[in-house]
Parts: C-alpha cells; structure tokens; sequence
C-alpha cells in the first residue's frame, strides 16, 4: 500500500520510516478504540511490519521490540529498537518530539518531550540501537518529527533548570525569554534535540522545523483540544527493509 504523500518523511533507503498527518488517529485515549484498531492495522499494510506502540510514560527507558507484544501488553516506555524486519518501531506524537533511528542493521524510535529529553531518553536510544546493531553512535543516522515549535512551546524555570541551565531572565540555547509577566521562557524542542545528539557523536540529524500547534490545518494537537481542535494522535514509524 503506498504511502499518504502528505505524510512527514526522512529519505533514508533501506527502512520504511514516515510521520502521520492530520487524518487517521492512532491513539487509543484519544479517539474510538474501534476505529484505531482499524486505523493501526492499515498502518501494518503500509509498514509492511506489525507496528508495536508503547505505553509512553514521559521517561527514559528503552526497550527491544518483541514479537509476543501487541496493544495490549506493551510495556510502558518512551523509546525503542527493533532488529527484526517484521516489528515496526512506532511512537504516537501529539506535541512531544518523536525522533526516528536508523543504523546498519537497526531501527529505533524515541518520543521525547521536555521530561524525556532532559532525562536522557535520545542518548539512551542511541545506546541500545548500537548495542543491538553492533555499530557505533557515528553510524547512526537520526530524523526530528514535528511537534510543537519554539514559538508556541512556553514553560517555567523547571524545564529550563531540568537541562542544566540556570533560569537567567535571557535569551540562552534552546530557551528565549519571554516576561509574561512572570519570567517564562520559550523552549527550542528540536534544537535541544539536536545538542544532545550532536554530544554522543550523532552527526547525521535530519528534520524538525513543523510545529503541531501552528499548524492546525496539518496536524494533532493535544494543547490545541483545549482550543477546539479535533482530537487525536499521529503516529511516528520505522522499520527495516526487508
């Protein structure tokens, strides 16, 4: 089955690998249970695999993909690899920043919002990918979905604190200050992404640069429901070649 042309894409030979659109949802907490089972199973025709959804938590813990996990008894994490061309990494995205893998012999894919980046989730992907590929943080190559974008993203000192900054009332790497008026800061998801990326020797960074939450006409959104907008989730995916 081909593949919606409107859908996000790294241009990677040798792996499936996309991010969904506004369209089908995937998400079971966030639409008719019916009609995502339905929706997954077509994303299995157009995977060529079997995608395996975590239960994501807001961690860091990575696992290996298995065959005998289906929607009901995955395990809750926030990222994992997959060896085996017939099990698809796939990670629901709303506003968090899905990050997709590929290595020589290996995928992965991490959902990474502000909690699961600061703690660690992307260099922890990195490492299980080339344990389980038997390759090293260079041959690995990494794409940024979409999700929500610097200028819509505000937080508190907490999140700026949570990547070892100090909450300086300025502009500082990831994060633009904005009083409001209380001090508030802007966070830069992918670009924060990318400097811990970049720290492990991962070098080959594609992506990033849509935002959920501006662009309602094109994606889900979980801050824009409460504006709104339709509700539901869109699915980041990746799988070996076979």
């Amino acid at each position: 089955m081909p593949l919606d042309p409107t859908w996000l894409r790294p241009d990677w030979p040798g792996v499936t690998a996309f991010m969904t659109t506004r369209g089908p949802n995937f998400g079971r907490k966030a639409g008719d249970p019916e009609q995502v089972r339905a929706n997954r199973a077509r994303l299995a025709e157009q995977l060529g695999a079997r995608p395996i959804f975590l239960d994501q938590v807001h961690g860091a813990d990575v696992v290996r993909l298995q065959a005998g996990w289906h929607d009901d008894n995955a395990p809750g994490a926030d990222a994992a690899v997959s060896t085996d061309p017939n099990l698809a990494v796939a990670i629901l995205v709303a506003d968090c920043l899905p990050v997709l893998f590929a290595a020589p012999g290996g995928v992965a894919g991490a959902h990474a919002g502000w909690r699961g980046l600061a703690a660690g989730v992307l260099e922890n992907t990195v490492a299980e990918l080339c344990a389980a590929a038997g390759c090293e943080p260079r041959d690995v190559k990494a794409w940024l979905g979409a999700c929500i974008g610097p200028q819509a993203f505000e937080v508190g000192p907490e999140v700026v604190a949570a990547f070892g900054r100090k909450p300086l009332e300025r502009d500082q790497p990831g994060f633009l200050y904005r009083p409001n008026p209380e001090p508030r800061w802007r966070a830069d998801l992918p670009l924060l992404a990318r400097e811990r990326l970049m720290s492990i020797n991962v070098t080959r960074i594609s992506g990033g640069g849509w935002c959920t939450l501006t662009d309602d006409s094109r994606f889900f959104s979980f801050r824009g429901e409460s504006l709104g907008r339709p509700c539901g989730r869109m699915a980041a995916c990746i799988s070996l070649g076979r």
